[in-house]
């Protein structure tokens, strides 16, 4: 796989992140630093008291911080177990569905950020996706710095580039079959105030 690991997983300079921060809080996003992995879950702990509910999607960035160890020991309410245990397809999207609306907070990630702020996320099939615009009723973003972008354009490039073909490998490994590019949502703004939370961090985490 010839992927351009200088241009879509580098970390920026300081004064970029700053920026991009700022930038983040001026389109109604809170936003947390963080150092490194670990910083990032001590201030996800902070954030989501022990015993709330949770849903996510299947992210790469929450098992690198060791989000999913936490979750299996019962800090919080996992809302995604009894989704994963049901047979019937039909009631586990509906289950899916509720989830997305009931669940206290949705954890995940993003797929990448313009520099001025704007976060871009795609998934095959919308169900993780689907929470971030409207249903999930708070969002935690935990975002690696390397997936800052340029224009949203740039950043669309990078996921098709870059965090798309390292998904599809993982999700044929994993289940058998690939991903696709079928569901993309852009958040340029949030209106409802601290609805979404970004822990962004110095450390490159995820795709």
């Amino acid at each position: 796989m010839n992927l351009d690991e200088n241009r879509y997983a580098s970390i920026p300079e300081k004064s970029v992140l700053d920026a991009v921060a700022d930038s983040m809080r001026e389109r109604g996003f809170d936003v947390i630093r963080a150092e490194n992995k670990h910083d990032a879950l001590e201030k996800l702990k902070e954030i989501v008291p022990e015993g709330s509910s949770v849903i996510t999607g299947s992210s790469t960035t929450l098992r690198e911080i060791g989000f999913n160890e936490l979750l299996d020991a019962g800090a919080w309410k996992d809302m995604h177990k009894a989704i994963f245990e049901e047979p019937d397809q039909a009631k586990r999207m509906q289950m899916r569905k509720e989830a997305n609306i009931d669940a206290d907070f949705f954890i995940a990630s993003v797929n990448a950020v313009s520099k001025d702020g704007a976060l871009v996320s795609c998934d095959a099939s919308g169900s993780r996706v689907s929470a971030y615009p409207y249903d999930a009723k708070r969002l935690v973003f935990i975002i690696g710095a390397q997936k800052i972008a340029g224009s949203i354009e740039e950043a669309m490039k990078r996921v098709r580039e870059y965090a798309f073909p390292l998904e599809d490998q993982r999700a044929r490994e994993a289940y058998g079959v690939g991903s696709s590019l079928s569901k993309w949502v852009i958040l340029e703004k949030e209106p409802i105030p601290h609805r979404i939370t970004i822990i962004l961090v110095n450390e490159k985490l995820g795709f």
